[in-house]
């Protein structure tokens, strides 16, 4: 039980794609979303939190910051895409819903 609610404290930290857009509203991951400047311009809400790893991973490098220097970024995004994936699947029902009823997730400039 305690390793289960580390778990889920590290998976809300970490700003899980899943928990931005399944979990949260709209407006948490449109805002996440434009500040990374993602080129994304809508998410749809199944498998949502595997498009909203996706647009942040293509997301221009932030000013000021050497495109030559590799950190691991990439790697712990890329570590939440199989997580968001897993958890994309069991809240599929909901989200094929939420998709019907709302509509994608629109991120406005």
């Amino acid at each position: 039980m305690k390793t289960q609610a580390i778990l889920l404290a590290a998976l809300m930290l970490a700003g899980c794609g899943t928990i931005q857009t399944a979990l949260r509203g709209d407006e948490v991951a449109a805002k996440s979303l434009k500040e990374h400047k993602s080129y994304c311009g809508a998410v749809p809400r199944i498998y949502s939190g595997v498009t909203y790893d996706f647009c942040i991973l293509n997301a221009p490098l932030e000013k000021g910051r050497d495109a030559q220097v590799h950190d691991n970024a990439p790697a712990i995004v890329l570590i939440d895409v199989v997580i968001s994936g897993a958890l994309d699947t069991l809240l599929l029902p909901y989200t094929i819903y939420r998709q019907q009823a709302d509509g994608s997730i629109i991120i406005t400039e």
